[in-house]
């Protein structure tokens, strides 16, 4: 891949230096001034990085590319260089953030994987790649393509390693981003680092999932500080997976239960699907869940007036049509 002398002394700066962050900027501003001067050793080293990023098939994204994205380049420490694989044209694509921690409950993974996928119509959702809600936004979003994952390590490394697979599918049909050098592992203060890139990025972001500390707290704390729009899932009163939630709509953000409440604030109309066939036992069980919220399959059984093997096989069928989905111990809620 052909870069500018510009983009290739930023490259070098950002990764064959040991300098800090505004030391770096110095440099590079003090270069567009006075002209880019490449000596010997810079040229040599940055043609083995970039040798190495064609030889795997990443591409570097510069501050002086004609693709990097102008809301990341206005936050506080932008990212000199991305290293990216995959469609680097989703880049230039409107985008909104999904993420959630680790630990979101099943039913909120569901509705996270249901909005996902509806504003992948409209948006490139970006997200991390850990358990939870980030995992729930990329099963949501995978099949359209439009999709990016910032990543807290290298783009050979792989956090957490159970997501290789995940990482891959990810790189087939939308896009991965670091800041690192290929090589560097995750640490503590990366994943805040590229909490600032996520919220970056992206014109809103969707919380589905937050303790009241918790990093994805501070994606949407970033998010606030620059000036995106935030929406949060509600949560019921004690729910420990939610507190940060709530208390994100209670200083503003946008209470969201569906993909309408978002796309309806960018001004797009949610486009009409074709209504799903139930069978009479799956529109019982249905309906007893949309009304209580979260029941046991045999709770289930005992108000709609089935056998219980009747409405566990209406359970599993409607989670298959992505409607109900289990809260475990054999708990289950509506979608």
């Amino acid at each position: 891949m052909n870069y500018t002398e510009e983009e290739r002394a930023i490259v070098y700066l950002n990764f064959c230096t040991q300098l800090d962050y505004r030391e770096k900027v110095a440099l590079l501003r003090k270069s567009v001034k006075e002209g880019f001067i490449e000596s010997k050793q810079q040229k040599e080293e940055t043609d083995k990085l970039v040798a190495l990023l064609d030889s795997k098939n990443y591409f570097a994204v510069t501050l002086a590319s004609s693709d990097y994205p102008e809301a990341l380049k206005a936050i506080d420490e932008a990212p000199l260089v991305l290293l990216g694989a995959g469609n680097r044209e989703l880049l230039s694509k409107r985008k909104f953030c999904i993420v959630g921690s680790r630990k979101t409950p099943s039913w909120a993974e569901g509705v996270a994987r249901r909005i996902s996928e509806e504003l992948s119509e409209r948006f490139a959702i970006v997200t991390g790649l850990a358990e939870g809600g980030d995992r729930a936004a990329i099963e949501g979003a995978l099949k359209s393509g439009n999709l990016i994952s910032v990543l807290p390590c290298g783009l050979d490394e792989c956090y957490p390693a159970s997501h290789f697979s995940l990482k891959e599918k990810i790189r087939e049909s939308g896009l991965l981003l670091s800041e690192y050098p290929l090589k560097e592992k995750a640490r503590t203060y990366s994943f805040h680092a590229r909490n600032r890139i996520l919220a970056g990025l992206s014109e809103g972001v969707l919380i589905v999932s937050a303790g009241e500390r918790s990093g994805t707290s501070i994606t949407a704390g970033k998010a606030l500080d620059y000036g995106r729009d935030v929406f949060a899932l509600p949560y019921n009163v004690g729910v420990t997976q939610g507190a940060g939630c709530n208390a994100l709509i209670k200083k503003g953000a946008s209470l969201v239960t569906d993909s309408e409440d978002i796309l309806s604030f960018y001004g797009f109309e949610k486009r009409a699907k074709a209504q799903v066939k139930l069978s009479e036992e799956e529109q019982k069980v249905l309906e007893v869940l949309q009304e209580a919220g979260e029941l046991h399959t045999a709770v289930i059984a005992e108000r709609t007036g089935l056998k219980i093997y009747e409405a566990t096989a209406a359970l599993s069928s409607l989670e298959m049509k992505n409607l109900a989905v289990k809260a475990g111990g054999n708990r289950y809620s509506a979608l």
